[in-house]
């Protein structure tokens, strides 16, 4: 996108808050992310974001294990549920911080056990929201997506590139 930036892990809980929205717990999450970031990190202006899907209103995090991940995946076969992103744009010298969501609906193909079983075991399901990877192989199984095909990834950089305009950062400029 033509930013320059560095990466710091947060260590943070991602533990889903029972009966919540997904939306809100995408934010909140990466409110957190944020807030841990910025108190270790040398000022600048920090991005943190979070990824959840959710399925006729209930929350779908990270798979625990590859027999959750399949479980997952057989849920998800054939619906229609969404990639919620929370993000969070904070800047900890002025306190200023700035989060929402962004969702986007994804309509899978119905998926066999023998294509679930095969592509958990590649490991690309391992640690990804919803257990599939949209911009790795897990695309055949999506029949479309209705918004930001970025936030399916993980980022929905449309609408970061709006929030990182209002703290005046904009690509090729230097960081704040």
């Amino acid at each position: 996108m033509g930013y320059q930036f560095g990466v710091i892990v947060p260590g943070v809980d991602e533990t889903l808050l029972p009966d919540a929205e997904a939306a809100d717990e995408a934010e909140r999450i990466a409110v957190a992310k944020a807030r841990e970031v910025a108190r270790r990190a040398p000022p600048a202006v920090i991005l943190a974001a979070d990824t959840l899907c959710a399925l006729d209103g209930e929350v779908i995090g990270k798979p625990a294990d590859r027999e959750d991940a399949r479980c997952i995946l057989r849920r998800l076969s054939g619906t229609r549920h969404h990639v919620i992103t929370g993000l969070c744009v904070l800047d900890p010298r002025t306190g200023r911080a700035v989060s929402e969501s962004v969702a986007t609906a994804v309509v899978m193909k119905p998926m066999t056990d023998a294509q679930i079983r095969d592509y958990v075991d590649s490991g690309e399901s391992d640690g990804k929201a919803g257990a599939y990877a949209i911009q790795e192989t897990g695309d055949r199984y999506v029949e479309r997506i209705e918004g930001s095909f970025d936030n399916v990834v993980g980022l929905p950089t449309e609408r970061l590139a709006v929030l990182l305009r209002e703290f005046g950062i904009v690509p090729g400029k230097p960081g704040r």
